[in-house]
């Protein structure tokens, strides 16, 4: 497939009711693992790729790691590839923005994630200044003629310290502006209640998704709700860390 194609198999596979399901690696050897287990796609999880190279989560692995990480998997994975992109490695500049936006395309990226945390600041861009940001990632991606998926998210329900109930109508209006700023998706870790997952799922006209936390719903129940996608963070590389090391231990002692 080409990245056209890819980026266009990729935004098909976001259904209600048959959600696209993502096990999320940090470099080309767990993406290929994973792509043999059967996976329709596949999506990094930056913090896994910072911890596997030794730095902690939040923009403090160099871009030009990333983009050599991303590369490789892009370039050994005969699939669709969505990066964790966290807030676009740019300090809030928008020419930045658009320059880091082109080099994974031209890598071969056709999806994001893009978050409205202020990466290296604190709390959340407004409404209107995120739905800029997102508009300068649509424009980027159609200068080079791709339909790249912009999973929009939101980190309202990590660590904000507000009621998951009351923040879902912020969420809502996030949602809309995002939208109509060009987003593809809507991303919503940290909210674990069913009847809010559900209330968002049917309130959103772009397809939701659900991150896998241990107070999350089952996947069973995630589809019932009309979640569109489920992504598993940094499950998979904790999981196999923890393997790892029992491993290594049974040797060492």
């Amino acid at each position: 497939m080409n990245q056209r194609e890819k980026a266009e198999r990729f935004a098909k596979l976001h259904v209600k009711g048959s959600p696209l399901l993502l096990y999320n690696a940090w470099d080309a050897g767990s993406a290929k693992a994973v792509a043999e287990a059967g996976a329709k796609a596949i999506a990094t999880s930056s913090w896994s790729v910072a911890e596997a190279q030794g730095y902690p989560d939040g923009e403090l692995i160099p871009i030009a790691l990333v983009e050599q990480i991303v590369g490789q998997i892009a370039a050994t994975i005969d699939l669709p590839v969505t990066v964790d992109f966290e807030g676009g490695y740019n300090g809030d500049n928008d020419d930045e923005l658009a320059g880091n936006i082109a080099r994974l395309l031209d890598l071969g990226v056709i999806g994001i994630n893009f978050e409205d945390r202020v990466v290296k600041g604190s709390g959340l861009y407004d409404i209107r200044r995120q739905a800029e940001r997102i508009t300068t990632v649509r424009e980027t991606a159609q200068e080079k003629d791709l339909e790249l998926f912009i999973n929009a998210r939101t980190d309202l329900f990590l660590g904000q310290g507000r009621d998951e109930a009351q923040s879902v109508g912020e969420a809502l209006e996030r949602a809309k502006a995002y939208a109509a700023a060009g987003a593809s998706g809507f991303f919503i870790p940290g909210l674990e209640k069913d009847a809010l997952i559900g209330r968002i799922c049917e309130s959103v006209t772009m397809p939701v998704n659900v991150m896998v936390t241990s107070g999350v719903p089952s996947n069973d129940r995630l589809t019932e709700l009309g979640v569109s996608r489920i992504s598993y963070g940094p499950i998979p590389y904790i999981h196999l860390m923890a393997a790892l090391q029992q491993e290594a231990e049974k040797i060492l002692s």
